[in-house]
């Protein structure tokens, strides 16, 4: 079955790949909303090392997807259903080791084409049902799964004491987390902190918030998340560093094109864990329907997203992508190609 792949190929250009899928015991699914991400706008724009770009192009973008199931030859689905796609193809990592850190295996839109196109075949497992969550909040679906790994792999590493958990940050991926954490862990004080008074003013549900230059010197928690990223990765994991209690656990979200420095001494003092997640898996997509399935969190969720219309052909995809830099959140769009 013929495809049409949307293919970038260079930065900010895009061209049209026909490729022909084998759908043979395939869930095939045809993309309807999708989210971008900032690594599908560090492609865009170029921003990876020149070598990384040589390495992972061409290749069509978006790892963020709500589609409508067109057939399904494992008789898992029925025709029409609403369904997010796992970007995921798993390795064969030994048991333990969960999907997305197995070894061989790979992720769409970061080396093998994304969502991008006319249509996806995917193995059943690799499709999860949104029924019942709307198209808008259900495009970031893939979003918010990380953000449930995360909260996983923190029930796994820290200790029991959780009465009062820090969230270094106050973008996309820490409002999702704030969302996601206070479902999780309704009895928990949840503080924010963060360096953006606009975006801070948003996570009026937790129950403190924080502008990093105005913390009080006493502020303490038991644990805490690292969602800044970035050039704010060494102040955020430093906040932490003097402001969380012995043997708390810090979990690293945030990602960084260059290395951090970590001053190791005072993590040994504390006896600190640190605990390194990225991307998700089948059961943490699971999760977050489950919790995004809430009216209230997808009304929460709802406020990080920016519409941003129909895409009809390649004008509309760059726009999507410039509309993009200068959205601060989650920019969402209708795939109409």
């Amino acid at each position: 079955m013929i495809d049409n792949v949307y293919q970038l190929i260079a930065p900010r250009t895009v061209a049209i790949k026909f490729e022909d899928v084998d759908i043979a015991n395939k869930v095939i699914v045809r993309p309807r909303y999708m989210a971008v991400c900032h690594a599908d706008q560090r492609y865009f724009q170029g921003k990876r090392d020149p070598e990384v770009m040589r390495k992972k192009l061409p290749m069509a973008l978006i790892h963020e997807c709500l589609g409508e199931v067109l057939a399904d030859a494992t008789h898992t689905f029925n025709v029409g259903d609403p369904v997010v796609m796992i970007p995921n193809i798993p390795g064969h990592g030994p048991d333990g080791v969960y999907e997305n850190y197995a070894s061989g295996s790979a992720f769409r839109s970061s080396g093998h084409d994304g969502f991008m196109r006319e249509f996806v075949a995917l193995p059943a497992d690799r499709v999860v049902s949104c029924a019942g969550v709307e198209p808008h909040v259900a495009a970031i679906t893939e979003f918010v799964s990380v953000t449930m790994h995360g909260i996983h792999r923190f029930d796994i590493a820290a200790h029991a004491k959780r009465d009062r958990i820090a969230i270094i940050g106050d973008g996309s991926l820490a409002y999702a987390l704030a969302c996601t954490l206070s479902c999780q862990y309704p009895e928990c004080e949840i503080v924010v902190v963060g360096h953006d008074p606009e975006k801070l003013s948003m996570f009026s549900f937790v129950a403190e918030r924080y502008l990093s230059y105005e913390a009080p010197a006493d502020l303490t928690f038991d644990h805490a998340f690292e969602c800044a990223g970035g050039e704010g990765s060494t102040s955020a994991i430093d906040f932490v560093i003097e402001h969380i209690q012995p043997q708390g656990t810090l979990m690293l979200m945030g990602v960084s094109e260059h290395p951090v420095p970590v001053f190791t001494r005072n993590v040994l003092e504390k006896g600190m864990t640190l605990v390194g997640c990225s991307r998700s898996g089948r059961d943490d997509f699971l999760a977050a329907i489950d919790v995004m399935r809430d009216k209230d969190i997808q009304r929460r969720l709802s406020q990080i997203v920016h519409f941003d219309g129909e895409v009809n052909d390649i004008k509309d995809i760059k726009r999507v992508f410039a509309t993009d830099l200068q959205n601060p959140f989650k920019t969402v769009f209708k795939w109409g190609l």
